[in-house]
């Protein structure tokens, strides 16, 4: 298309030159454009040629002043920085969440919310309408972000159940639970009969519910629970090296360890290797999430698999339903045992 103005100069394609192409009216195709509502298949099919047969693109700037939305989602993670470089599940979890939302020409945001100055900057871009929801992650008990979106209307989807929070908040998560269940019950079956843990942060629902499976089946066994096999740990790598030196310290006779994430039992392979404890010889270790960490440690690692790609996808249709007007709702996810050498 030449711009009349312009000699030789091809204009880019506008509304009315995808009506001509559809050979429909501007109206229909400017409804396929916000969501299709009240369109027919037929009108939806030829609109949608004749974006793709013209070059059409969207102006983003132009439809948000019609709709009043940005069009665009805030992946918001709340932790310092340098957790996002080091654990992969924020890279695979934002990588989902990304592809998910390309389906929609949506484009993700991400923005790291892990100091108080942080959350007041990003709290403000967010609720003054540059985004029209958040896909909340790593979100602690009592995070003030979640209360601050309330209050701001902000559609909102957590990975994880929020924590000690006043409002409900939907969110999508695998079964921590029932993974750390089968994990510990694999131990037990091995034969191990002392069996400690290195819990996520407990004030996360990571680290409370793998607590919570971890304990039913030690008591299901009729092994107990014992105060002296269980260390907090904070899902990083030195988190977990610090964590099995304590346990070492405070249960030598230990034969198992179920770490809460595969970040942390890396950690705690190298302490044991410190340690001169042979694994799964001396001591079986099991970790969590299946990530890319989980089959290039020495010796490769049993663990708990997550559906990060259905988490991301579920995140992703939820927050879209939320922006869209429909009520909010949750999602628990199935984990997967993975047995390799380490236990």
């Amino acid at each position: 298309m030449t711009d009349p103005d312009t000699p030789g100069r091809r204009r880019p394609p506008t509304i009315h030159d995808v009506a001509r192409e559809a050979g429909i009216s501007r109206g229909t195709v400017s409804r396929v454009l916000q969501g299709g509502h009240n369109v027919s298949p037929e009108a939806l099919k030829a609109v949608n040629a004749a974006i793709k047969k013209t070059g059409y693109v969207v102006n983003r700037h132009a439809r948000s002043l019609v709709t009043q939305r940005s069009d665009s989602v805030a992946f918001l993670l709340t932790e310092q920085q340098d957790r996002f470089f080091e654990d992969p599940n924020f890279n695979l979890l934002l990588r989902g969440c990304t592809e998910a939302l390309a389906v929609h020409d949506i484009p993700l945001l991400l923005m790291i919310a892990g100091t108080e100055e942080e959350r007041r900057r990003i709290g403000r871009y967010i609720t003054s309408g540059h985004v029209d929801g958040v896909l909340l992650v790593s979100s602690h008990s009592g995070n003030p972000m979640v209360e601050l979106l309330h209050e701001a209307r902000m559609p909102v989807v957590a990975c994880g159940k929020p924590l000690g929070q006043v409002t409900t908040t939907p969110y999508v998560a695998a079964d921590d639970r029932e993974g750390a269940r089968r994990l510990v019950q694999h131990l037990v079956a091995t034969g191990r009969r002392r069996v400690a843990t290195v819990t996520g942060p407990l004030d996360t629902p990571g680290g409370v519910d793998r607590l919570s499976g971890y304990r039913e089946v030690l008591t299901e066994a009729g092994l107990g629970y014992d105060p002296a096999l269980v260390v907090e740990g904070d899902y990083s790598r030195a988190g977990g090296a610090l964590a099995m030196e304590r346990l070492l310290a405070q249960a030598p006779d230990l034969d198992a360890v179920f770490v809460a994430s595969d970040l942390m039992a890396d950690g705690a392979l190298a302490a044991l290797d410190r340690a001169g404890r042979r694994v799964p010889d001396d001591v079986a270790v099991g970790g969590f999430d299946d990530s890319s960490i989980a089959a290039a440690t020495r010796p490769p690692l049993t663990t708990v698999r997550q559906p990060w790609s259905r988490i991301s996808a579920e995140m992703v249709r939820l927050l879209l339903a939320l922006i869209a007007g429909e009520p909010p709702s949750s999602v628990i996810l199935p984990t997967e045992l993975v047995t390799r050498t380490s236990a």
